[in-house]
């Protein structure tokens, strides 16, 4: 009696499990660099949060007079602040208000630009061409970082803070000072 039934796999069999690994592979793929999109707005928007709540505590942590305060006021990070004259790290002569304001908003603009990490020369840390401007409006200080995204999204912009590109984010926080 000859057995008619083939014991191995035919190779169409072979394909189909081939194409569904394939698929699989594909998809897994694709997902990890969604993931790592995802993963990195997600460090931008908090690098960007963690600055605003910076400059808004280094504000208040000064003199908030209001001719202070109004020094403040203004659009950072495009270009390279400029070195203050007292750094405000000796405490055998303490600051004034208006030295603890230039030493303040050169940090600041420094971590804007990503000058606080460099390699070769370059900045390589902080947020894709960030902007920073500070208002007031009496006590009421509004802090808006904005920075280029890796992405076009519907209603982005800078609004007043850096361009108005698809690509641009931003975060705003606003705080009452006393």
């Amino acid at each position: 009696m000859h057995n008619s039934h083939s014991r191995g796999m035919t190779l169409i069999e072979v394909l189909v499990a081939l194409f569904v690994l394939a698929t699989g592979i594909l998809g897994a793929v694709a997902m990890q660099t969604t993931a790592k999109k995802g993963s990195f707005d997600a460090m931008q928007r908090s690098l960007a949060s963690a600055m605003a709540q910076d400059i808004i505590e280094r504000i208040r942590s000064n003199d908030v007079s209001e001719a202070v305060l109004q020094s403040y006021v203004g659009t950072y990070g495009e270009n390279a602040a400029s070195l203050p004259d007292n750094f405000c790290n000796n405490v055998a002569s303490p600051c004034t208000p208006q030295e603890i304001k230039t030493n303040d908003l050169y940090e600041w603009t420094n971590a804007l630009r990503g000058a606080n990490s460099r390699l070769s020369n370059s900045n390589t840390g902080g947020l894709i061409d960030a902007r920073g401007c500070i208002a007031r409006n009496a006590q009421l200080v509004t802090v808006v970082v904005s920075w280029s995204g890796r992405s076009e999204v519907k209603g982005a912009g800078g609004g007043n803070c850096g361009s108005s590109a698809d690509t641009r984010r931003r975060i705003v926080l606003t705080a009452f000072l006393f």
